[in-house]
Formats: structure tokens, sequence, C-alpha cells
């Protein structure tokens, strides 16, 4: 298993464990390590997806409801919410991941550790804020203009 996906899993547990006890990442962090060792950097990446996605809950969470038409966000299964969190926050403020990468992967864990119709589902979400969300549209247009800019130089 590639690390940054391995990392996604774990941010993805350590995240439902947040979302289900209601505990701060700095309590759930020590015990999660333990019970579940990884290299450094899968254990980085994992605690940057999870800090990054509570820091930024509140935004995301409103962005997710947005789009989720007909869907009330504490009405969706656990996973399907956390995989989402940790992929919008990855969209919005992580340019460094491509924004495909980010959906497929999203789509894979859904369709791993939920219910049968979840990677459509986060999938169906995911592309509709990536195509459509304009804070995330003016983002894109900057770093292609930024690629461009270098390139020219």
């Amino acid at each position: 298993m590639r690390k940054r996906t391995q990392a996604r899993e774990c941010a993805l547990q350590i995240l439902y464990q947040a979302d289900i006890t209601g505990y701060p990442l700095d309590e759930i962090l020590p015990f999660f390590w333990d019970a579940h060792p990884v290299p450094d950097d899968v254990r980085l990446f994992a605690e940057e997806l999870a800090r990054g996605t509570l820091q930024g809950l509140a935004d995301i969470d409103r962005k997710i409801a947005h789009y989720a038409e007909n869907w009330d966000l504490k009405r969706m299964a656990v996973v399907d919410r956390n995989i989402l969190r940790f992929s919008v926050y990855e969209l919005l403020d992580r340019p460094d991941i491509p924004p495909k990468v980010t959906i497929n992967e999203a789509v894979t864990l859904a369709k791993k550790y939920s219910q049968a119709e979840s990677g459509k589902f986060v999938n169906g979400i995911l592309d509709k804020i990536f195509h459509t969300d304009e804070a995330l549209q003016l983002k894109q247009s900057s770093q292609n203009i930024q690629e461009h800019e270098e390139y020219e130089i």
C-alpha cells in the first residue's frame, strides 16, 4: 500500500474516532499511534490531514452541506462524512495534491470502508465541489497562472 493511501486510512480512523467520541485530537493520537504503528512519514501526513480538517471543520462542513443537496450532514454515514471532510480539506488547502488524486483516493476509501453506494455518493459530491466551487476555481486559476509564469522565465 502506498504511504499516502495508508496515511489517509489512518486519518479516516482518527477523524472517525474524534467524530464518534468527541475527544480532542491530542487525546486520541497517542492511543491511536500506540495501536497502529506506522512509519514517521505516514504518521506526519495523517496528522496533517486530521489537524487541518478539524481546524477548518466549520467551513468544510458548510461546503459539504451546500453541495450535498437533500442530505443533512448529521444523517450521513460517519465514514462517508469524514472521508468527505478530509477530502474537502485536501481540495481547498493542499495545492500540492492534485484534485483528481484526492477524489480517486476518497472514492476508493468509501468503497472499502463504507456502504455499497458510498463510492458514487462521495464521488458525486467531491466532483461537484471540484468543478463548481468558486473558491476552488479561483485557486486553480491562480495556480495555473503561477505555473505558466514559471515556464516563461
